[in-house]
């Protein structure tokens, strides 16, 4: 008997890369199958703001799965569609999760990376909230302390 073969799933995301609409549709997927997340973090002002973000949501990413699923983290370049393009041919990808800001913030909506990285053949989910309320990204990180 064979084991179980892994899903592989890349996630692009920055600003949101740990709301609780990205963390819930995680946790979703690795309870339904075994599932590697890697959480890639493109089009970044500045490597150290990118390094603080990695870290943290990796923490948040790695709490949803509970230990069941394998989670790594990478930090693109500047131009989000040619990071995960150069990402998705360096790896063996199942699909990709692009989260993102609301339709009226977000660049890569403005620029078609869903559709774009779709083009690359691979199955694209998006997570974009329909609207930002003022506590948007602020509650993603409110449960960020030490578990009770």
């Amino acid at each position: 008997m064979t084991a179980p073969t892994e899903h592989h799933t890349l996630i692009v995301a920055n600003r949101t890369a740990a709301t609780p609409l990205l963390l819930q549709e995680v946790e979703r997927r690795a309870a339904e199958r075994r599932t590697a997340f890697t959480l890639l973090i493109p089009d970044v002002n500045s490597r150290a703001s990118a390094d603080w973000t990695l870290e943290s949501a990796l923490t948040l990413i790695r709490r949803a799965v509970r230990g069941t699923a394998t989670v790594e983290g990478l930090v693109g370049g500047s131009d989000a569609f040619a990071s995960v393009k150069e990402t998705l041919a360096a790896g063996a990808y199942d699909d990709v999760i692009i989260s993102t800001l609301p339709r009226r913030s977000s660049e890569w909506l403005r620029r078609d990376l869903p559709h774009r990285v779709r083009r690359l053949g691979v199955p694209v989910t998006l997570i974009a909230p329909e609207a930002a309320g003022e506590n948007f990204l602020a509650e993603s990180f409110k449960n960020f302390g030490p578990r009770q």
